[in-house]
């Protein structure tokens, strides 16, 4: 092809002839049927990722191990995810959507049974890095096929579906966690999932359909060892900040080690992308709109994780409530978002992202500073209130930045912008988390040391790591101006793009 402005994108779906309506009708059942079960798929790999937060005291007790050893069952699995998921983008270019579905779900399904049957720690927590391998796939493989089979004009709200797996799994898990934790054993968390996962396994080989084309492309080796170095090492070193192992060695050396290796990696994508060899091609970020939104995201993901983690301290520390009551009040937010979400879509396809990331960013960031002056005194409802409220600010956000974001690239680059997106989600998430924790325990301390009782510190501690959440969310809000629907190519440039391609191009927007 030649250097014409055609070439920033794809062209928009050419419309069938009346001759392949049939053809076109049996088509697109086949796509909603693939996209739907990857969809639960996806919702139960996801939802898995959060649940074993509230059962470690559970754990302590029945295996006999520290609070320590314990927590490494939710590290172990955050590490997997961050070194697998930037290796997706090579493994979905290179195989078929059948196959990959297939691995990732018996991989999900695989962990799943042996850590419902684990005898103990150590094979507990081999089953969930075998868990994480396959649910580190199923993400990206779930955004990479949305953006080859649904056109632009609807994706909005597909995307929204989407963002109820991102957004509600996560959300909703420990409360799940948690009452099945009241009458049952830890056991039950993976008993009760099982089913499920295996029932996915089982309907997604006999019915999902390869729905793209894989290409040969050479897998670089060096770049995977940077890749689990840089971002597992920044996870790693991210997750233990604030915590019982926030030493030299157990957080600021696999940070230093994780930012140098990522340097690395970066430096190599940058030569390896020039002959189209990068294991996570970074020319994605040539695309203003993606790059905006990736930013944005971050802040959006590190005000969810962050407030998931810090919202429970305050109401067992500081509220004094039980770990139910807990959970209870946190799943209005969770299914709050995965109501919106569809009609999220819906208008995002209608009026495009500004109008609903704008509201969204400046609700976030209201609620946070609202946050910021919670205190033993604060009502449990004013607290119920406040996180329905910020559910749906997110719920405003997710759905426009996905869409926005990946519809801005190139098609031949879908496969690595959803690795990029998954990644950043791992990393923005373990950010936060670290931010807040840090913020929480520190100001807490020297509280303590100040003389003020514990729930008295806990609190301001509290308050501290919301404040510096808000600060952070400003940024978002000026982010948010500056995310543009990707434009579609007129009927004039589809047919040019088609006549310099050799034949029916199919792509989508002109990114920015």
């Amino acid at each position: 092809m030649t250097d014409s402005p055609l070439h920033a994108t794809e062209a928009a779906p050419v419309q069938p002839s009346s001759a392949a309506a049939d053809s076109g009708d049996h088509i697109a059942r086949r796509n909603r049927l693939v996209i739907n079960l990857l969809l639960v798929a996806t919702f139960v790999v996801i939802l898995n990722e959060t649940i074993m937060g509230v059962a470690i005291p559970h754990l302590v007790v029945d295996l006999g191990i520290t609070e320590v050893a314990a927590q490494w069952l939710s590290t172990a699995f955050m590490l997997t995810m961050a070194v697998v998921i930037p290796i997706t983008g090579f493994l979905l270019q290179r195989f078929n959507t059948r196959p990959i579905f297939i691995a990732a779900m018996s991989l999900f399904s695989a962990g799943t049974l042996i850590a419902a049957l684990a005898p103990g720690f150590e094979v507990l927590l081999a089953a969930r890095v075998v868990q994480a391998s396959g649910t580190a796939i199923m993400m990206p493989l779930l955004m990479t096929t949305v953006m080859t089979l649904v056109p632009p004009a609807t994706r909005g709200r597909t995307m929204g579906n989407i963002s109820i797996v991102i957004s509600v799994a996560p959300a909703i898990g420990p409360t799940i966690s948690g009452i099945i934790l009241s009458t049952l054993s830890w056991r039950w968390m993976f008993i009760l999932v099982l089913p499920i996962a295996v029932g996915a396994l089982i309907l997604g080989a006999v019915r999902v359909k390869n729905v793209t084309e894989p290409r040969v492309v050479p897998i670089d080796v060096f770049s995977i060892i940077l890749s689990a170095f840089g971002f597992g090492g920044l996870v790693y070193g991210l997750s233990n900040i604030g915590g019982a192992s926030a030493t030299f060695l157990g957080s600021w050396m696999p940070l230093i080690v994780g930012l140098v290796a990522l340097a690395a990696f970066v430096l190599r994508q940058l030569a390896l992308q020039r002959t189209d060899r990068a294991l996570l091609d970074l020319r994605t970020f040539k695309a203003r709109t993606f790059t905006v939104a990736i930013l944005l995201m971050a802040v959006s993901m590190m005000a969810l994780f962050g407030t998931i983690i810090v919202l429970p301290f305050f109401m067992q520390n500081v509220l004094q409530l039980d770990a139910l009551t807990t959970g209870l009040l946190l799943l209005p937010g969770g299914l709050v978002m995965g109501v919106l979400a569809p009609f999220v879509g819906r208008l995002y396809d209608r009026f495009g992202p500004t109008v609903l990331l704008v509201p969204g960013s400046i609700i976030v960031s209201g609620v946070l500073w609202g946050l910021t002056m919670v205190n033993e005194n604060t009502s449990m409802w004013w607290v119920l209130v406040a996180h329905v409220t910020l559910s749906i600010g997110l719920a405003l956000m997710f759905t426009p930045l996905f869409t926005a974001g990946l519809g801005a690239l190139k098609p031949q680059l879908y496969s690595h912008g959803s690795a990029i997106v998954g990644t950043v989600q791992q990393l923005a998430g373990a950010s936060g988390t670290a931010l807040f924790i840090a913020v929480m325990s520190g100001v807490a301390l020297t509280h303590q040391s100040a003389g003020e009782s514990v729930i008295s510190s806990t609190a301001a501690g509290i308050q501290a790591a919301f404040l510096c959440g808000a600060i952070i969310s400003l940024l978002g809000v000026v982010a948010a101006f500056f995310v543009r629907r990707p434009r579609e190519l007129t009927p004039e440039q589809q047919r040019l793009l088609e006549e310099e391609s050799g034949g029916a191009a199919e792509g989508v927007p002109i990114g920015h």
